[in-house]
């Protein structure tokens, strides 16, 4: 049987900013599904890359003081520490401003080219006229002109999902100055899109089982089809940008650049093609083996681009088209979208350096994640007790309730299982297959659901033969041998099954078991009568809800700083405009108390003027005792949007000053209006 050879990629992240938790996501569901794949013998390519061009690009390095080139470059410098922190294993990370991708981009054009599909016209488009410059189209914002929904990208919709032409918005402005953008005339390159041939092909690839999930062939459908009006359907892809621009130039065409949605999914090859030029395969030969399978890993809010011009571009350039594109969906905190300032965002690296282990965030949101295109929820009451319940009551728990007895009484040796002890083992190797498919399938709850529910009955065995009362008899050491060693043994099972989702776990595992790393082959065999393991020592802890509390705790105070000795430059220049924005009220501090549960956390009730008082949560515990603020007048910010905690609701945010370095330099100081401010004047 000929191995399987896989090149998998996950969506390239644009290079303007650090990872989010839906980048992590991403990643960790894709890094499941290669570890599960090598496991199972395929030779996998993995890759990704930094997507580098376009014009945010562009304005954002030239605000930093930058090239483009060196703000990509110390962008893609900090993208290890999340990689590495959440055990995810690319072969290689690369940039689509490298050499590859240059001249890959610019042969795929020129054989589309040649194959009749690149046009040419005048068309208008936007542009600033303060700027000076063409507006990307993510640079223009307005109403969409399909759901009315406001402040809509130039490009598509993220409230209904239409695609459409920046010129189309309604009530445009541009998200640069703020400025009305005018027309102007320029000559556009298009990919012929409306091509029928890209319809009749599209249709049969698209339709191809396994191609897509079927709810995102449900979505393209609507784009194929136009309307009684003859609105809608595929139209030609405007391929091309003018000078200034970072990006590809467009062969023949002075002054003219690949748009970036043409050259970043060329991306996956170049990052493929350069892993495969560091380690001496050939690319053209590898890519175009019919036996090679491609698979990427998508959001939803790209489907248009991966699903339609992506595939388009290779076929009609004479190139191999995707086997498959796995979309998922987002991911929401307590069902609400993510936000930093309302403390429902979760931070990669606050995660890691609080001291929360990855591999928990691996194991929740690998029950949440399955094949179809849905939404998932990150709920952390939810997260403790999977983690505590599922990964550490129920499977940790199995070799904690063995492996001391293995050591203490049998030297650390195992024996033979027998009876109902053989029957347990038989069961959950039995099971190998289902769990398997259940991996490729990509649905990995059900995988996990099913792997607990044998850890139950692993369980039930143990709590059935209670070796604690066991080795209180010495004429049932033969017996307490037999259960352990079962145990064992169907940890062993346990931590194969588990392994693509906690590879960090499964190696500890594997040294405590002294065996060689687990791969799919080990299911059917067992540990031998005699194999020594190691001391047991406890393989994970349980989730603190303090924990939760930090890595959820949003900004509660803002920092004061008057120059930069104190640790921080001044903010960005405001207007008057943006500062009136924000509503300043003193308010008395007429009743404060420790929260239950949480370290950092103090629960002020504020008279601000209003008929009722306002209840805040304000991270000032470390300093302050409650019963000193009692009676003190602060400021808060009283136009911020309700905050729901865990606690409950948050009502607003005082003030308090702290330096930048809070380690050299502790301490947060509460602002405290002078005597004679009331409750409720606002501060100009």
């Amino acid at each position: 049987m000929s191995v399987r050879q896989l090149f998998v990629t996950t969506a390239l992240p644009y290079a303007n900013g650090h990872f989010h938790i839906g980048h992590m996501m991403e990643y960790i569901q894709a890094d499941i599904w290669v570890r599960f794949q090598r496991m199972q013998g395929s030779q996998v390519y993995f890759v990704c890359a930094d997507d580098a061009h376009g014009a945010p690009i562009m304005i954002a390095a030239e605000k930093a003081g930058k090239t483009p080139q060196q703000f990509v470059a110390d962008i893609a410098a900090g993208r290890k520490p999340y990689l590495d922190g959440f055990n995810i294993e690319f072969d290689n990370w690369h940039s689509t401003d490298g050499p590859e991708n240059h001249k890959l981009a610019q042969d795929i054009y020129k054989d589309l080219r040649a194959a009749g599909f690149i046009s040419t016209k005048v068309i208008e488009q936007f542009f600033d006229p303060e700027k000076n410059m063409f507006l990307p189209d993510r640079f223009i914002k307005g109403e969409c002109p399909k759901c009315g929904a406001k402040d809509q990208y130039g490009d598509s919709c993220e409230a209904c999902g239409a695609v459409y032409a920046p010129t189309d918005l309604k009530n445009p402005y541009s998200a640069l100055s703020g400025a009305t953008p005018i027309l102007k005339s320029s000559e556009h390159y298009f990919f012929k899109l409306s091509d029928p041939r890209c319809l009749e092909f599209l249709k049969k690839w698209t339709h191809q089982a396994g191609r897509l999930q079927a709810e995102v062939l449900n979505k393209i459908k609507e784009w194929f089809e136009k309307d009684e009006q003859g609105n809608g359907g595929l139209g030609d892809w405007d391929i091309s940008r003018d000078a200034p621009y970072f990006g590809i130039e467009i062969p023949d065409a002075p002054g003219k650049y690949f748009y970036v949605w043409l050259d970043a999914p060329i991306g996956y090859l170049a990052a493929l093609k350069n892993h495969l030029d560091k380690i001496g395969v050939n690319y053209d030969s590898y890519i175009s083996n019919p036996l090679v399978e491609q698979y990427h890993f998508i959001g939803k809010d790209i489907t248009y681009f991966h699903t339609l011009f992506f595939p388009a571009i290779l076929n009609f350039s004479g190139r191999k088209t995707p086997t498959s594109i796995f979309v998922h969906g987002f991911i929401t905190v307590r069902g609400e979208k993510m936000s930093k300032s309302r403390g429902t965002g979760i931070d990669p690296l606050k995660y890691l350096s609080i001291g929360m282990n990855p591999e928990w965030l691996r194991y929740y949101l690998a029950t949440k994640l399955n094949a179809r295109n849905e939404d998932i929820d990150f709920n952390p009451d939810d997260f403790m007790a999977r983690v505590n319940s599922d990964l550490v009551g129920k499977f940790i728990n199995i070799a904690s309730r063995a492996g001391g007895f293995i050591t203490k009484q049998f030297n650390g040796s195992l024996g033979d299982s027998s009876g109902d002890g053989i029957a347990l083992i038989n069961q959950l190797q039995s099971s190998m297959p289902a769990i398997n498919q259940l991996y490729e399938q990509r649905d990995f709850a059900k995988a996990l659901r099913e792997i607990m529910l044998l850890a139950d009955r692993v369980n039930e065995y143990v709590d059935q033969n209670k070796p604690w009362e066991l080795a209180k008899n010495e004429s049932m050491g033969h017996r307490l041998h037999d259960v352990c060693t079962t145990c064992i043994q169907c940890f062993r099972i346990l931590t194969l099954m588990l392994k693509p989702v906690l590879p960090k776990l499964a190696k500890d595992v594997e040294a405590f078991l002294n065996i060689a790393p687990l791969s799919s082959n080990d299911a059917s065999a067992l540990l031998p009568s005699g194999h020594k393991i190691g001391e047991y020592k406890h393989l994970m802890q349980r989730v603190d809800g303090r924990f939760l509390d930090e890595l959820f705790e949003a900004p509660t105070e803002v920092t004061a700083s008057i120059d930069p000795p104190v640790g921080e430059e001044i903010a960005p220049q405001i207007s008057i405009e943006d500062f009136s924005k924000i509503d300043l009220r003193i308010a008395l501090i007429t009743d404060c108390k420790s929260v239950d549960g949480s370290i950092k956390l103090l629960q002020l009730t504020l008279d601000v003027g209003e008929t009722k008082p306002r209840n805040v949560f304000s991270g000032i515990a470390s300093v302050y005792k409650p019963q000193d603020l009692i009676g003190k007048l602060t400021v808060l910010v009283a136009n911020l949007a309700p905050r729901k905690m865990k606690f409950g609701v948050s009502e607003g945010m005082v003030l308090a000053a702290s330096h930048a370095d809070e380690k050299s330099h502790p301490g947060i100081y509460l602002l405290n209006p002078s005597d004679g401010a009331k409750p409720g004047m606002r501060i100009h």
